[in-house]
This record gives C-alpha cells, sequence and structure tokens, in this order.
C-alpha cells in the first residue's frame, strides 16, 4: 500500500549490529537474529571478542542475551578479525571449525556501517 510506514520490531532493533573488541586478534561470529513470534523479522549481526577460546563462546554468551529479550539467533559461520583501531583498519578472514567460515564479504559490509571512518576494511579467504 502506498504510504504505508512500516513498523519495525522494537525487540531486534534494540540488538546492536555490531559488537567487537576495540583491538587486537580475535575470534567472530556472524549471526541472524529472530523473533520467534516474527520469523519474517530477522536481521544479521557481528559478534567478536579476544576472551573466547571457542566461536562456540561467543554465541553461548549470545543466545543466552537474547533469550532474555525473546529472541533468538542462529549462527552463520565464524571467523577471525584483526582490528587496529589507532591505524582504523580492520582484516577479516578464517573460519570457525565448529561453524564453518561466515560470509567474510557480508561481515565486512555490516562493519564498514559502523567504522565508515575506517581507511581499510578487508577480508580474504582461508
Amino acid at each position: 500500500m502506498p504510504g504505508a510506514i512500516i513498523q519495525k520490531n522494537p525487540k531486534l532493533e534494540a540488538v546492536y549490529d555490531i559488537l567487537i573488541d576495540d583491538g587486537g586478534r580475535f575470534k567472530y561470529i556472524l549471526c541472524k537474529v529472530y523473533d520467534p513470534e516474527k520469523p519474517e523479522d530477522s536481521k544479521i549481526i557481528v559478534r567478536g571478542m579476544k576472551t573466547a577460546d571457542f566461536h562456540s563462546d561467543i554465541y553461548d554468551e549470545l543466545d543466552t542475551q537474547l533469550e532474555e529479550y525473546g529472541l533468538v539467533c542462529e549462527c552463520l559461520g565464524g571467523g577471525k578479525i584483526y582490528h587496529d583501531s589507532s591505524s582504523k583498519e580492520i582484516e577479516v578472514y578464517g573460519k570457525s571449525q565448529g561453524y564453518g567460515p561466515a560470509n567474510h564479504a557480508l561481515t565486512v559490509d555490516i562493519l564498514k556501517k559502523k567504522y565508515c571512518d575506517y581507511v581499510g576494511i578487508t577480508w580474504k579467504e582461508g
């Protein structure tokens, strides 16, 4: 319908698209988050942290947090990020042994929205 107002799901709007550490080399996961009451409402998010020994550590923490808000997540794969905030560069690469490789090109697109002032956000396979 022309002129219709599209309402966004407030539960999903409350979830940050990106939460990664400010610097260093660390594991990350790419996840689809959705409301089980409205599965057609979803978003893709990136999570990464130096304290995670395994990609599943990141997923378990995220899953627990989202359950509190009535949301569900599905891991789409993982990899590693090298983040140098002083030189404003991010490199995405690698894969998760448990979840398989994430779509690094999609991850980079999401990162570019938050880090739009960075000089380089790149990815490589392997």
